[in-house]
């Protein structure tokens, strides 16, 4: 019976793990090129112990017992599926259709720098000249440095990412994708880096000028999941009372002679 205690409370940690991902997403929802988050589970090993090497018995190993362990939090992973557009009319504000990261060098608060990816585009140019981030961080370009400009200039950006001003080619925006998305982790609020094994590719995607990707983050249904989510945890609460109760009664009132 006291395994049912652990049981349940493997569900409510499980259950906080999902209401934890379902509350950030909800919050980046109004994030440009955010991506939301899943989170797995798995099940415990249903085997109990096992009988290893034994000589009598054809097998190596043999199942002797069976438990119900309860839940495992398993890997959250990330949606990258594309957000839809939306318009600004703004020149530097970019977005990406299909495939691909904007390339940006970030440098964080102790002044080191390093190279991030992102899907927002929301740019601007700075007084010097350079295209930036919303936080400042530089936009690079395919050789890797920074994209210097003439902010006394028209400028336009076609869909190979190529910024023009005054008719003249000037620079080209350096757009990234990987092989597998899975060696790719969050960074801060909406910038991506790679792990070890990351392989970059030759990206598909089309630059749109004047478009901001917004986030893929449904607000519907992520609020009937977090429903869900909160009648399940309550039903582990509910649970645990239940069985308190239980062992209350078999070690207050049983026991009296």
């Amino acid at each position: 019976m006291v395994k049912g205690l652990y049981t349940a409370y493997t569900g409510l940690v499980n259950e906080q793990n999902r209401m934890d991902v379902l509350t950030n997403n909800l919050a980046n929802s109004a994030t440009t090129g955010f991506k939301k988050e899943g989170a797995t589970s798995q099940s415990f090993d249903s085997v109990l112990a096992y009988k290893i090497k034994d000589s009598s018995e054809p097998v190596a190993a043999k199942y002797i017992g069976k438990a119900n362990l309860g839940v495992k939090i398993g890997e959250n992973y990330t949606d990258y599926s594309q957000g839809s557009f939306k318009v600004t009319g703004n020149t530097y504000d970019l977005a990406l259709s299909g495939n691909g990261f904007f390339t940006v060098a970030f440098t964080n608060k102790a002044g080191e720098t390093s190279i991030k990816y992102t899907r927002d585009g929301s740019f601007t140019v700075n007084t010097n000249g350079y295209l930036v981030t919303k936080d400042g961080d530089y936009v690079l370009n395919t050789s890797g440095n920074p994209i210097r400009l003439d902010p006394l200039k028209t400028s336009t950006i076609d869909e190979f990412g190529t910024v023009f001003q005054d008719g003249n080619p000037v620079a080209t925006l350096q757009i990234t994708d990987f092989a597998d998305y899975n060696y790719l982790e969050h960074y801060g609020e909406n910038y991506y880096q790679p792990v070890e094994g990351a392989t970059t590719v030759k990206a598909d995607a089309k630059v749109y000028e004047g478009y901001l990707e917004t986030s893929n983050v449904q607000v519907v249904s992520s609020m009937v999941e977090m429903i869900s989510v909160t009648r399940a945890y309550e039903s582990n609460q509910k649970l645990i009372q239940t069985i308190d109760g239980t062992l209350e009664i078999a070690a207050n009132q049983l026991g009296k002679l």
